[in-house]
């Protein structure tokens, strides 16, 4: 008996269109991947900044949150009075971080007092849970953060001043990243 061996036609051209349907198919999957790529860049912050997401601890984020949400009822007050309200009323009408309540113990006990018509300033006998804040108010309101254990009323609030003596400006950045935020 004599085997003989019958081979499939186009075997050879099966496995070459299986090949070069696997290559297009990897080709347009990069392609995709490639093109819907965002950027992993990160922002980055000047020397007398800080990025309230990812240099605040915590209860700094958390006092930051507040003030940044009670600054427009502060804006409210400040339009029927024409003053800016003192941080008693701001505290009797609840709000944070003015109340004295658990959570702003926990926080780091700020003292709030207001400078002038100018800002808020609250100071922390426990900088190691929470640096000072300065909440200025004007055009452009915006909040700063002291983390040093002697900081003390400042003696100008403009920018160059606040920088000098150990104070440092919160910027909340909004980037592509901010729920893809990987630290390794």
């Amino acid at each position: 008996m004599s085997t003989q061996v019958v081979r499939p036609a186009g075997a050879g051209h099966e496995t070459l269109y299986v090949l070069l349907l696997c290559l297009l198919i990897v080709t347009v999957a990069g392609s995709v991947v490639a093109w819907r790529h965002e950027s992993s860049e990160v922002t980055s912050v000047a020397a007398h900044q800080l990025d309230a997401r990812r240099d605040l601890n915590a209860a700094e984020q958390g006092i930051y949150a507040d003030l940044r949400v009670t600054l427009d009822e502060i804006l409210l007050l400040r339009e029927e009075s024409a003053a800016l309200p003192q941080p008693a009323q701001l505290a009797e009408e609840g709000f944070a971080p003015f109340a004295q309540d658990a959570s702003s113990v926990s926080r780091g006990n700020h003292a709030w007092q207001l400078l002038g018509e100018q800002a808020y300033l609250g100071l922390s006998p426990s900088p190691e849970v929470a640096g000072s804040f300065l909440l200025r108010i004007g055009d452009q309101p915006d909040v700063w953060l002291n983390r040093n254990p002697g900081a003390s009323v400042p003696a100008d609030l403009d920018d160059a001043a606040l920088n000098q003596s150990g104070w440092q400006q919160v910027i909340a950045q909004f980037d592509a990243g901010v729920t893809r935020q990987h630290r390794h």
